[in-house]
């Protein structure tokens, strides 16, 4: 099972997302959206970081877990 990592920075108020190891970024690349995307050396997306991300608590945060596409 994939291990997915989650840090929110609430003074620098971004969201960190990895899918994989974030020893394996190679590279990363600012979208027009402000959200940087972490790469392995292969291009493969590992993670992404989402900047001005203000989270409220009284609003509460959902995950929903879709299942399996074939």
């Amino acid at each position: 099972m994939a291990k997915i990592n989650m840090i929110h920075d609430k003074i620098g108020k971004t969201l960190t997302i990895h899918f994989s190891d974030a020893k394996e970024e190679y590279a990363s690349e600012l979208t027009d959206d402000e959200i940087i995307v972490m790469k392995n050396k292969s291009g493969k997306v590992i993670g992404l970081e989402i900047l001005h991300f203000n989270y409220n608590p009284d609003e509460g945060v959902s995950l929903e877990i879709l299942p399996k596409l074939a």
